[in-house]
């Protein structure tokens, strides 16, 4: 299928605060490839319109009322996992966006950004992209590297993966974006993004910066003599 026939992004917004979220939902209204298809005020609205309406991707605030944005995120990933999480925050803080990508969210974008920074964000978290600052890229994924609980091999069994989703795990290790894999196996994209798809599926993650961060500590990443040809 061509990106000119693709469905639409189904987007829902997400903040307390109505003048913006209007805004925002105006900037995505007028992108021919992005459909909003609701609103939310709350993170406790959202939870409850993410199962009628089944959006592909959610703009999520942080602080609102009744239910904050990074509860309503931990919640919305457990519940619809193919719905991806896109936070809109003030804040650009490396603690804020520790505490959003362990919640399940896929990146940020801060609330002073371009529109078109808003949209292509959407576009990328929708496509399986991070949305995630290459000077903190790496940093995040490290953080999530260091050890975990025990329990973390019996609950990820690596051994589900093929070898092909072996080879796109071990490339996630080290930042890689889909074109960047796409490439280096001779793929497409789209069938990375499925690739991908499937490990987050099989490892139980929620993104692919918790899947580097896996393989990091895991022990699944590139030989020396590859990794420095990167």
């Amino acid at each position: 299928m061509s990106d000119s026939q693709a469905p639409a992004i189904r987007v829902l917004v997400v903040d307390d605060h109505e003048l913006f979220r209007q805004g925002v939902c105006a900037i995505l209204s007028r992108t021919p490839d992005i459909q909003v298809v609701g609103e939310a005020p709350n993170g406790q609205v959202a939870v409850a319109l993410c199962g009628e309406l089944r959006p592909d991707v959610v703009l999520m605030d942080i602080n609102m009322p009744v239910c904050d944005g990074l509860t309503a995120t931990r919640q919305i990933v457990q519940k619809y996992p193919g719905t991806k999480i896109l936070i809109l925050t003030v804040s650009d803080t490396e603690e804020m966006l520790f505490e959003a990508v362990k919640s399940g969210a896929s990146g940020y974008v801060l609330k002073n950004a371009s529109p078109t920074d808003v949209v292509d964000g959407v576009r990328r978290v929708s496509a399986g992209e991070p949305v995630i600052p290459g000077n903190l890229a790496m940093q995040i994924i490290t953080e999530f590297s260091r050890p975990a609980r025990p329990v973390s091999q019996q609950k990820h069994p690596v051994d589900q993966l093929t070898e092909r989703e072996l080879e796109v795990l071990r490339l996630l290790s080290t930042g890689a974006t889909n074109k960047d894999i796409a490439a280096r196996l001779y793929i497409s994209e789209n069938t990375v993004r499925n690739h991908v798809r499937n490990i987050l599926e099989k490892l139980h993650l929620s993104n692919r910066v918790q899947a580097a961060a896996y393989a990091l500590r895991e022990g699944y990443t590139l030989p020396e003599t590859e990794a420095e040809d990167e």
